[in-house]
């Protein structure tokens, strides 16, 4: 039966999001059910290809990456796939009318990160545009379910907030990215001189991004405001351990949140929830 196929394709983006992200697997706990699934098939369609990029260094990369493109394209015209991810990807796609313009970005975005370059500070924003902005507006086309009015008010803070969870992501990973994958994002920057006034001027474009991302987590449907929220505020704790760490200590180790702490920011999160966003 299809529809075993189907659940099964689900369940296994849903596995593949508790591997992987402590953190997103607990904020999408806190949607609504109704949303959950769509939002474990576009995380699953994201890591899969993130995979490729990041931690298959023993196979063809560029091949492996042009494959899972192409199966995608496929995927969305024949609106079936024997792959499971993508099979609830474009199952997701298609219910919640995910622009394709969003998936082409990311899957250049992905491209990008096969070669190794000098990003200045254009292509610095067309890749933090294309491998996180546009990962939280295909999410926000779920959460808004074809309220395209809605969808246009809050997409630049969804923008601003994958942005923010995106630069945090580079300073976690900055000893990883530099030396393992040979990968510098931040534009015009020297890492052989990168100090805590280098670090302090990346830190203040975060906590910019991250107050104008909370307006827009204000007005988000009931269905997803607290899920959302849930994620910021992990977002946030791990953001402030990282300006609590001393530059010289980004580049020797990756900045973690143990999941005892993360189950404390959760517990936190809902009180503050109460007085933050519902006031």
């Amino acid at each position: 039966m299809k529809k075993l196929f189907d659940e099964l394709s689900y369940e296994v983006s849903k596995k593949t999001t508790k591997k992987y992200s402590t953190s997103f697997s607990l904020g999408i706990l806190a949607l609504k059910p109704s949303i959950r699934p769509a939002i474990y098939a576009i995380y699953g369609f994201v890591r899969l290809a993130d995979e490729i990029v990041d931690s298959f260094h023993d196979f063809d990369k560029k091949t492996l990456l042009m494959r899972f493109k192409k199966e995608t394209q496929v995927a969305l015209y024949e609106k079936i796939s024997l792959n499971p991810i993508l099979q609830s990807f474009q199952d997701t796609v298609h219910k919640y009318q995910i622009d394709y313009s969003l998936i082409n970005q990311f899957l250049h975005s992905m491209e990008m990160d096969l070669e190794k370059m000098d990003y200045n500070s254009d292509l610095y924003k067309e890749y933090i545009y294309g491998s996180a902005e546009v990962v939280g507006l295909m999410c926000l086309q779920v959460f808004t379910n074809g309220n395209k009015e809605k969808y246009e008010e809050l997409k630049p803070s969804a923008m601003k907030l994958g942005s923010a969870f995106q630069k945090v992501n580079f300073l976690r990973d900055l000893n990883e990215d530099y030396r393992t994958l040979g990968r510098t994002y931040f534009p015009n920057i020297d890492m052989n001189v990168f100090d805590n006034k280098v670090k302090k001027a990346i830190e203040n474009e975060i906590e910019i991004e991250f107050k104008e991302a909370l307006t827009g987590i204000k007005m988000l449907p009931a269905t997803s405001k607290f899920g959302v929220y849930l994620a910021y505020r992990y977002y946030l704790s791990l953001f402030k351990k990282i300006k609590r760490t001393a530059a010289e200590n980004i580049l020797q180790e990756r900045i973690r949140i143990p999941n005892f702490q993360k189950m404390n920011v959760m517990m936190r999160s809902y009180v503050r929830y109460k007085i933050e966003i519902l006031g």
